[in-house]
């Protein structure tokens, strides 16, 4: 069974910046593509940014330049510095991972979502 547990999210001042986790533990061979998604009040969910195993990233228009996302493989741990919040940042912020069991298996899961608020 694999888990993923987020941490970093919480009450900032436009302007400030907050640092997001998010850990994988279990029945892991092999981590893949990991991602952290959006979701606002009344807004449909938003892929803010993704990192391969390689480190190779993408981001969405509306965060690149404040947002950075980096992964520790050894740890299996993805993170999400973001810098400059807005007010519009505001939601909750789930992490999302693409990983191979130790049985083979290829599955996507989810992190519980962490709320980031952005008001001073």
């Amino acid at each position: 069974q694999v888990q993923l547990v987020e941490s970093g999210g919480g009450l900032v001042q436009p302007g400030g910046s907050l640092r997001l986790s998010c850990a994988a533990s279990g029945n892991i061979f092999n981590i893949n593509v990991m991602r952290w998604y959006r979701r606002a009040p009344g807004k449909q969910r938003e892929l803010v940014a993704s990192i391969t195993r390689g480190g190779s990233t993408n981001y969405a228009d509306s965060v690149k330049g404040r947002f950075t996302i980096s992964r520790d493989n050894a740890k299996k741990t993805v993170y999400l510095q973001i810098d400059s919040l807005k007010p519009e940042d505001t939601a909750v912020y789930s992490c999302n991972v693409i990983i191979t069991t130790d049985l083979g298996l290829i599955n996507d899961y989810w992190g519980q979502g962490t709320q980031v608020t952005v008001s001073s």
